[in-house]
């Protein structure tokens, strides 16, 4: 089912604030919590230094009436530039591809691709976009 929620950006306190946050709601994290070592090497890139390799790469918990908070760390290292305003992202989870591609188009319209619609290792169709008024999108559409 399609859902929208709420993408939280971090320098690098990502676990620190979920925690909290679980705490505050009383809920659990769906899923495991996804680390950066977790994932695939990028290639021709050396290894992930271990303080990065453990930096939060993807986190979600319930919140309230069904909405989700996810979460991620974005240092400066992995070619993020953290800055307050930049921070949060409406995250669309469309049912079907096409309606992800034509959300994106639609978005995209006077705005900057951050990244462009892509598979992902986890198994997404997944790109990030600022839209014409500042507004960050990312998309993650999980149907093949």
């Amino acid at each position: 089912m399609a859902r929208v929620t709420t993408y939280l950006n971090f320098g690098g306190n990502t676990e620190e604030a979920f925690t909290f946050y679980k705490s505050v709601f009383k809920t659990e994290f769906i899923g495991p919590v996804m680390r950066f070592g977790d994932g695939p090497p990028c290639p021709g890139q050396p290894p992930l230094p271990p303080a990065q390799a453990k930096m939060v790469m993807h986190v979600a918990l319930p919140i309230l009436a069904g909405h989700v908070l996810m979460g991620t760390d974005s240092p400066e290292a992995m070619g993020f530039k953290l800055n307050q305003g930049n921070n949060v992202y409406l995250n669309l989870e469309p049912d079907t591809r096409a309606e992800t591609d034509a959300l994106f188009a639609a978005l995209q319209a006077g705005g900057t691709v951050e990244m462009a619609l892509q598979e992902m290792f986890w198994g997404a169709y997944w790109g990030t976009l600022t839209d014409r008024f500042g507004i960050h999108w990312m998309f993650n559409c999980m149907a093949k």
